[in-house]
């Protein structure tokens, strides 16, 4: 028996959001437990409580058994409330329903592709309106808000969802200059350091400066399934250093489109990624610069951060269906971050790329 709580999960389960529980059972049944919105309409699988405690006698008026065993999304709930359910059911034994929930919320079901594809348009439409809202004289995070602005005049929900107690940020991550090489304690590819203590990653309130490079990673969140996309612009020319890294991530892009398939390992792009990088003798600014980023994708969803990973000990393999974002970035000191990242739909034989805008580096000026 799987015993859900966390909005993520039981949106994925039910399509939408309360506070209660979800209860899958071993025989297929799918019980919605809700304590609020208190107005809920109710019926034979939507079942009002007002605690956790009154679900085992639910379960029993529904000649259901309780389990031996329960699985509970142990990566999110807190000791105390783990505490109490493995209490109110009598068992010992606990699986993690957090991990079963994201292996299984990898492979993308029609609808959920529909939806993401929804998001890529919107995301796309959002970063080709970029370049008008910049202005000479404008800090990192006045050039943010501003497309921020735009990004909730489109549609977005202003909500980015990410798996993790480490992960907070707010729609997105614009890095200009030198604060794209300060690392942060948020695992993400790339830092910054924030413009307080308590948010450390991205824009910093810094200037704005000429030949620096402005690495624009906002959220695709225009529906409840995300897209991942950067595109990188420049304030006046950069270094040619720059241009060739910027120039590689597009040769990485170009392998991944020409090579990636369902049944591709993750750890394999991973290596080949940074053997190219190693190659054109990168590597030194390969993903970070102080605080490097040890993958160069990951799975997109619901969660901007979803499974696979791919990194160098991952065991996965790409299956037809998954959505993946791709995302080999440099650091390039005293100019900021280059090098793009795309959601990718795999496909059995091929994969397809829906964020298909200009990857080319724009000059703002």
């Amino acid at each position: 028996m799987i015993l859900l709580s966390t909005p993520v999960n039981i949106y994925y389960v039910t399509g939408r959001v309360f506070s209660g529980y979800v209860c899958l059972t071993d025989d297929n049944q799918s019980l919605l437990f809700v304590q609020r919105p208190l107005d809920v309409e109710t019926n034979d699988h939507i079942i009002p409580i007002r605690k956790v405690e009154d679900i085992p006698g639910l379960l029993a008026e529904r000649g259901i058994d309780l389990p031996s065993s329960l699985a509970l999304e142990l990566d999110a709930l807190t000791y105390n409330e783990v505490l109490r359910i493995r209490k109110a059911f009598s068992v010992q034994e606990l699986e993690n329903a957090s991990l079963i929930m994201r292996r299984r919320r990898m492979i993308k079901t029609e609808t959920e592709i529909e939806q993401l594809r929804i998001s890529a348009d919107i995301h796309m439409e959002v970063y080709r309106e970029v370049p008008r809202l910049f202005r000479k004289g404008m800090r990192d995070i006045d050039f943010q808000i501003e497309i921020e602005h735009l990004m909730r005049k489109k549609g977005s929900i202003g909500l980015f969802r990410t798996f993790g107690s480490n992960m907070d940020i707010y729609m997105g991550n614009l890095l200009s200059g030198d604060n794209a090489a300060l690392g942060s304690p948020f695992d993400f590819a790339l830092g910054g350091g924030g413009v307080h203590p308590s948010l450390p990653i991205g824009a910093s309130g810094e200037l704005i400066k000429e030949g620096t490079s402005i690495s624009v990673d906002m959220a695709g969140n225009y529906t409840a399934y995300l897209s991942d996309m950067t595109r990188v612009f420049s304030y006046g020319m950069l270094p040619d250093i720059a241009y060739k890294a910027h120039a590689l991530s597009l040769e990485m892009h170009s392998r991944f489109k020409k090579e990636v398939k369902a049944g591709t390992s993750c750890a394999e792009i991973y290596n080949w990624t940074l053997a190219m990088a190693e190659k054109a003798g990168l590597q030194d600014y390969f993903m970070g610069a102080n605080q490097k980023a040890k993958f160069v994708g990951h799975g997109v969803g619901l969660e901007i951060n979803e499974l696979p990973v791919l990194m160098a000990r991952s065991k996965d393999f790409l299956e037809e269906n998954m959505t993946i974002a791709y995302e080999p970035k440099f650091v390039i000191p005293k100019v900021g971050a280059v090098g793009i990242e795309n959601t990718y739909l795999i496909k059995k034989e091929i994969v397809e790329n829906l964020t298909s805008l200009d990857e080319e580096i724009q000059n703002l000026i």
